[in-house]
């Protein structure tokens, strides 16, 4: 099922959407995306990461990674039996692939990362990139966390739009699809992009409406 959700949320209430379409797929087996935003702009931390940030709203995932600040993006979940995709591994880099897909009908020349962790543990997620993420000329512009629970799993990520990771510290590694493009660019672009290119939701699609596709 696909959910297209522009209307920004808070990060509490972000994170409980996203753990319920994991509970959801425990329950029913049916796999989830879900492309959404935040109101208020709001730090979130991975699920074992120490919290050194202060003064801003916060909220931790249920995911691991790093800090990201959730700003000017789109935020994609995918809640999904591991089954669907093989391995996490694999959903990692699939889901990956067909969001860069997505990114490249828009003109972004978006490819994934090689297997190589870089050394070292930034406290920022957008400081460096590791395998599989999505890289435009050397720079990171998707990252992305997962948890598993028992035979499902829940994979959501950043998609910049525009610059702001520099609340979190260094963003030297990071880009933006404004920057990239060279024009700002829009939650109901990249939304209706994913929407379009996601196998079996080809359907047309407003994205700023919530709606829901079978995925294959």
């Amino acid at each position: 099922m696909l959910q297209v959700d522009a209307v920004g949320r808070s990060g509490t209430e972000n994170m409980r959407i996203d753990e319920a379409l994991l509970e959801d797929v425990l329950r029913t087996g049916n796999a989830f995306l879900r492309l959404y935003c935040w109101d208020p702009p709001t730090l979130s931390i991975g699920r074992n990461q120490h919290d050194v940030f202060k003064n801003v709203p916060l909220v931790r995932r249920p995911t691991g990674g790093q800090a990201v600040w959730h700003e000017h993006e789109v935020t994609y979940a995918v809640a999904a039996p591991i089954a669907l995709y093989g391995s996490l591994r694999n959903a990692y880099c699939q889901i990956h692939t067909q969001i860069a897909t997505a990114l490249r009908s828009m003109g972004v020349a978006a490819v994934l990362a090689p297997a190589v962790r870089p050394t070292g543990r930034p406290a920022a997620c957008f400081a460096a990139s590791v395998g599989g993420e999505i890289l435009v000329n050397g720079h990171k512009l998707v990252g992305s966390a997962q948890v598993r629970k028992r035979d499902a799993f829940l994979q959501h990520g950043s998609i910049l739009l525009d610059g702001s990771q520099e609340v979190v510290g260094n963003a030297r590694g990071a880009t933006t699809l404004a920057r990239v493009l060279g024009r700002p660019v829009t939650f109901d672009e990249v939304a209706g992009a994913v929407a379009t290119t996601w196998p079996s939701g080809r359907q047309a699609v407003r994205p700023s409406d919530v709606a829901s596709l079978a995925l294959g």
